[in-house]
């Protein structure tokens, strides 16, 4: 299936920043937005909501604050108890390091799983260049052109109108 993308290319991030206002405000859907380097704010203007991975962090975490917990009460109180120092098989503020430890991990692990399933990320994937120079010097907007729906022509209008130093088609074979 052919993808056909007409870019617009910014060499400054504040012009982008504005185009991206006032594309939106046009009524015009952008698809992605390329930077050599983050850009504070931009996620606000594209209304990108908020992630939801510090969700997946925190039940990770209390998996693993679970599992080191009931591990450890399991081990020195069940299946091998021994008194050291004196202390009861089962003392709760001697299980805080490996507790924390394995919290840590646990949601650590979360996230990077999660992160790898929503990004639909894996090892054969093959990531299409809208534009090379976007890991380099220019900004890149990408707006996807539907056949018979897209006006063409009204599209570079709009993307020089708002700062485009560059405007071209590209179609991505997926």
């Amino acid at each position: 299936m052919n993808k056909k993308f007409v870019l617009g290319i910014y060499d400054d991030e504040d012009v982008l920043l504005h185009a991206i206002e006032n594309i939106r405000a046009a009524g015009t859907k952008i698809y992605e937005v390329f930077s050599p380097y983050p850009i504070h704010g931009i996620d606000d203007v594209l209304g990108i909501k908020r992630s939801r991975l510090p969700i997946v962090a925190f039940f990770g975490g209390l998996t693993g604050m679970s599992f080191a917990l009931w591990m450890q009460i399991w081990m020195l109180g069940f299946d091998w108890p021994m008194i050291i120092g004196g202390k009861p098989h089962i003392s709760l503020p001697a299980f805080i390091p490996v507790t924390f430890e394995l919290t840590v991990l646990f949601s650590a692990f979360s996230m990077v799983i999660a992160f790898f399933i929503v990004s639909n990320l894996k090892p054969s994937l093959r990531v299409n260049m809208l534009d090379k120079r976007s890991t380099d010097d220019k900004f890149v907007m990408a707006i996807e052109v539907k056949d018979g729906v897209t006006d063409l022509s009204a599209l570079n209008e709009l993307l020089r109108s708002n700062g485009a130093v560059e405007v071209n088609e590209k179609e991505v074979v997926k």
